[in-house]
């Protein structure tokens, strides 16, 4: 099979990818407007295999990482579906009381990269909290497609209210020093926006390529850091009315547009990845919440 490169994808190829993994086209529909890429040795497997995600060779912290300890923990779900479990990562051996941060996934539950992502949160010296919204469910079914159907069936105002009940977790959590952020992507990014409009006392939210509050936007007393695709127009459309409400409001906030890239640029599983941007967000993300943790 031809070994594919990002720069021989036509962008539409992603658009298409987009829609697909945002539950817009089905399965059978992607794969045959997938096939008019499919041009000379390009197949359509091949094209499959290039955009689906690769979680065995692209983590970046091993779940056994010795710096760590990392760990499944579980807390009760306010609307009573079952027990919420989550990744609870932190420093090896700490005794501190550590700045607190919620991992919010994508649309398809606690999938190996957003664990990894909690990991990389601890290895800055924090303790995180990654939650599987899909718990009640029972929890991430292995693979994303599964995931993304599971997801489809929660509410997710329900949903919200389970990581507003990690934040809680969290804050208790004797490691910590009460000083809570959230970072969330796609889906998680609409969530850290929503726990910023609800929770007046959370320190900090880190929105990547997250769908935008419409209304209570006078309610965010937390510093925002906004991250956002360059070839996301899907997401970005929402972007004018929400910055034009925050300004009127005068809410603290930061914005970064990362030019060419696409949604889910910081996921490091899919060749969406882009490792230049992917690395300067995650680090202005970590220097954000080390000032306000």
């Amino acid at each position: 099979m031809q070994q594919l490169k990002k720069e021989d994808i036509k962008q539409e190829v992603f658009d298409l990818y987009d829609d697909y993994v945002h539950n817009k086209l089905q399965r059978r529909d992607f794969i045959e407007r997938l096939s008019l890429f499919a041009i000379g040795s390009v197949t359509v497997p091949a094209l499959m295999s290039f955009l689906m995600p690769n979680y065995k060779d692209t983590l970046l912290v091993a779940a056994n990482d010795p710096r760590l300890d990392s760990s499944y923990i579980t807390y009760d779900s306010p609307k009573g579906g079952g027990p919420i479990k989550g990744l609870l990562s932190k420093p090896k051996g700490t005794k501190k009381n550590l700045g607190g941060i919620i991992v919010v996934h994508e649309n398809r539950g606690l999938n190996p990269y957003i664990e990894d992502t909690g990991r990389m949160a601890a290895l800055e010296g924090f303790i995180s909290l990654a939650p599987d919204a899909l718990s009640p469910l029972g929890g991430y079914p292995g693979n994303d497609d599964e995931g993304r159907t599971l997801q489809q069936k929660r509410d997710r105002m329900e949903m919200l209210e389970d990581f507003i009940a990690a934040y809680n977790y969290l804050k208790a959590h004797p490691n910590c020093n009460g000083k809570i952020g959230v970072v969330g992507f796609c889906f998680g990014g609409w969530i850290s926006n929503m726990m910023a409009v609800r929770l007046p006392e959370l320190a900090a939210a880190v929105p990547f390529y997250g769908g935008q509050p419409t209304e209570d936007i006078d309610k965010i007393k937390a510093p925002l850091l906004l991250q956002y695709a360059g070839l996301d127009t899907r997401v970005n459309a929402g972007w004018p009315a929400y910055e034009k409400a925050l300004k009127a409001e005068k809410i603290d906030y930061q914005a970064f547009v990362y030019p060419d890239v696409n949604h889910g640029f910081h996921n490091t599983s899919t060749t969406r990845y882009d490792k230049e941007a992917a690395t300067l967000a995650w680090k202005r993300t970590m220097d954000f919440f080390k000032k306000h943790l």
